[in-house]
């Protein structure tokens, strides 16, 4: 079975359509529907622009994988269910042990979607785009309903992705990212103003592989994440200076040498520490190089 053009919308609904390359929170270049090097075809280069059509020419390839996915559980005959069992495991990879696919083959299906509504989390949060997508996903395995989608044209889209979320608490997510980033001075109420609306627009414009539209779509999600990744990272490497630096103060100075060997392990003991220390430096400037380019300008 495949999923449907329809069934691809409606993924697309809830990945959201990014027509330009950004990094996820993970650092890997990522376009149209969550697209990256590792599905196969198109290979995302900064700066890369796409239509809407090969976004969507995109994911129809890149589906294919889940639907074998879901295709082996042997649980779903009719093509709604199946297209909303393709949704989930195209967001979770986890549709071989979810344990709500066993209740719904066994016929269980109050059991079944009790338990695909447990699956809104992340990093141990109650995500509201995660409660949002189950709902969905659950209105069309068990209920046979799309809902309005509009990915299925290029309306309501831009090269960020679909169009600004009112979600009181998905507002509320990120104001509290940009006050902590230093981009919002207002109260986090979950209230889309103007205040807040122009807070978007300049951590937008302190990256400039953001178009500056005002929408925290996939694309500015994703910057926030890494912004705030880099903010606690840096923080935490600080506080360990700084610890580090306390501890040598007041423990004893004498060196420790082996003696079958002769060599001072002390010595030997902080050239692997600033060895390990340089070699996480490295991979951290790396892997959080524009968050730090456009954090140097700011200065």
């Amino acid at each position: 079975m495949e999923t449907s053009p329809r069934g691809r919308a409606f993924i697309a609904e809830h990945e959201g359509v990014v027509l330009k390359t950004y990094r996820c929170p993970a650092g890997v270049l990522t376009i149209g529907v969550g697209h990256t090097a590792r599905a196969g075809g198109l290979v995302p280069k900064p700066g890369m622009r796409i239509t809407h059509a090969q976004a969507m020419a995109l994911l129809a390839q890149d589906v294919k994988r889940f639907e074998k996915r879901v295709t082996a559980t042997g649980a779903f005959a009719a093509q709604k269910p199946f297209e909303g069992a393709t949704s989930f495991d195209f967001n979770s990879g986890r549709i071989h042990n979810a344990s709500w696919v066993k209740h719904y083959a066994a016929n269980k299906f109050a059991a079944a979607e009790a338990s695909l509504m447990q699956w809104t989390k992340g990093d141990g949060k109650v995500l509201p785009g995660l409660v949002r997508r189950r709902k969905a996903e659950a209105d069309l395995i068990f209920r046979g309903q799309y809902g309005r989608l509009r990915s299925e044209t290029t309306a309501g889209l831009s090269a960020s992705g679909p169009s600004v979320s009112t979600d009181r608490r998905e507002v509320e997510a990120y104001q509290a990212q940009l006050k902590a980033l230093g981009f919002y001075k207002g109260p986090v109420d979950g209230h889309r103003g103007p205040d807040t609306r122009n807070a978007v627009l300049a951590f937008q414009r302190s990256h400039p592989h953001l178009d500056d539209d005002g929408i925290v779509g996939p694309a500015t999600r994703a910057a926030l994440i890494r912004a705030m990744n880099l903010r606690k990272r840096a923080a935490q490497t600080t506080a360990a200076a700084g610890g580090s630096g306390g501890g040598v103060a007041a423990a004893d100075q004498s060196p420790v040498v082996n003696h079958v060997t002769g060599v001072d392990l002390t010595a030997w003991g902080v050239g692997i520490g600033l060895a390990v220390l340089l070699v996480a430096g490295a991979f951290f400037a790396w892997r959080y190089r524009d968050e730090i380019r456009h954090l140097l300008g700011r200065l």
